[in-house]
């Protein structure tokens, strides 16, 4: 049996708190597939909040079942990395039991974010390494060192995305890759990440354990049952992938995910509930 020595202590799975990155063209789902996973992974009388920076989008799913409530913690007018690691030390004074940061694209190309400092550094006459290092500096400390410390035991970073040009040749041309609008090494840290599709599927692109595979399916939805796996991994168990067999069941009501909490097998029939929460 291992024991403290210098300071050392027997590692421990519960410390591995996810860090989960998702981005998505606008539409495509991000928010809703945040919350879904938050819920599951907080179980029903759970803590979610919500660092939002959307003009008060990110509110607009509150009370839809089986999300249910959660907190939010607006960002304003000035989306400097300093305001976020502000909005994350408040998030860890409520308690929270998971945090969703809506999005975190806004740090990084928003009013008073990391471009705009560097912009502002060039038109006051700044050269070189100058222009850049200050705005970077304070990504670093601001956000990603308070993402990456944060005892909150579940964070999920939402990101907008685009498909950026590039030269083939002596042409442009749209990239077919989806990047996140945020720093280009932002997904190295994270547990898992992904993009999400018009169908709302979450395409993975990376699993740092490969049984992480058991809880985030690619090429499916996220759902409360994705969030119900990674809380048991988190606690040191194992989640079993589930079954992607299509159950006959019951048309659901148009409105949208209902109180059944819906399980990872009913494939089509949860599609078509992720549809009537978007219309």
């Amino acid at each position: 049996r291992l024991i403290m020595n210098a300071g050392f202590r027997p590692a421990a799975k519960s410390e591995a708190k996810p860090l989960i990155g998702l981005y998505a063209e606008s539409g495509n789902g991000k928010t809703w597939s945040a919350l879904l996973l938050a819920r599951g992974y907080v179980g029903p009388n759970g803590r979610i909040g919500m660092i939002e920076t959307e003009g008060g989008r990110g509110e607009a799913y509150v009370g839809r079942e089986p999300v249910g409530e959660y907190l939010v913690r607006p960002i304003r007018g000035d989306f400097s990395s300093q305001e976020y690691g502000k909005a994350i030390d408040d998030a860890e004074k409520a308690n929270l039991n998971a945090l969703l940061i809506d999005s975190a694209s806004h740090e990084w190309e928003g009013a008073g974010g990391v471009l705009a400092m560097a912009a502002k550094n060039d038109a006051e006459g700044k050269k070189g390494v100058l222009v850049w290092q200050q705005p970077k500096i304070n990504h670093q400390r601001h956000f990603m060192l308070r993402l990456m410390q944060t005892p909150i035991p579940l964070v999920i970073v939402c990101m907008r995305a685009k498909y950026p040009m590039v030269q083939k040749g002596s042409n442009w041309a749209r990239s077919e890759v989806l990047e996140p609008k945020q720093a280009d090494d932002i997904l190295f840290e994270m547990f898992v990440h992904g993009w999400i599709d018009s169908e709302h599927k979450l395409n993975v692109t990376k699993y740092t354990l490969p049984e992480l595979a058991n809880v985030f399916v690619d090429k499916q939805p996220i759902s409360i049952d994705t969030g119900r796996r990674l809380a048991e991994w988190a606690k040191g168990g194992t989640a079993s992938q589930p079954t992607k067999e299509p159950v006959t069941a019951k048309a659901p009501a148009p409105s949208g995910p209902s109180g059944d909490q819906s399980g990872a097998g009913d494939w089509p029939e949860y599609v078509e509930r992720w549809n009537g929460i978007l219309e």
